[in-house]
């Protein structure tokens, strides 16, 4: 029987999430390959977690990008964490619309959008940008237009 004390945890005692998960973030049977996992320890300088969930974004793996950002919010420093949380909820958002959850997403894209707006302009994010994106992805999904592949990749710098 498989019980909470047999999950996978760090030295800490929180779990870890070691089960492998396709290229959109979905949970796969364990033994399976997945694509490679973000290390649950990442800590880059700022501008190279945003390089790194770009490329992510760029390669339509909006849920392993939010994984780099959300690393980026927890070790951050507090006055940074509206930004990374925004940044996070967004790229949570566009992994609904990947998998075909129009009220998900809407969801998140507007928790996504209040955190930015609220956040600092920092490390070259482009929060007006990201707002304008996300307000249109928002009317798109509540009007049900069909949404690209490519519309589902924000630039996250200006």
């Amino acid at each position: 029987m498989n019980t909470m004390a047999d999950r996978d945890r760090d030295e800490t005692g929180r779990p870890r999430n070691t089960r492998p998960r396709d290229e959109l973030g979905r949970p796969l049977p364990r033994g399976s390959a997945g694509v490679a996992r973000i290390p649950d320890d990442l800590d880059l300088p700022p501008a190279e977690s945003l390089v790194y969930a770009q490329d992510l974004l760029d390669k339509g793996m909006a849920f392993h990008a939010h994984e780099v950002l959300e690393a980026a919010w927890k070790n951050g420093p507090p006055d940074e964490r509206a930004l990374w949380q925004g940044l996070a909820q967004l790229a949570v958002g566009v992994t609904h619309v990947q998998r075909g959850n129009t009220a998900g997403a809407i969801g998140l894209l507007r928790r996504a959008s209040t955190r930015l707006a609220e956040a600092p302009a920092q490390h070259r994010v482009d929060i007006a940008g990201l707002l304008r994106y996300s307000a249109a992805l928002i009317d798109d999904l509540a009007a049900g237009r069909d949404v690209t592949p490519e519309r589902l990749k924000p630039r996250l710098t200006g």
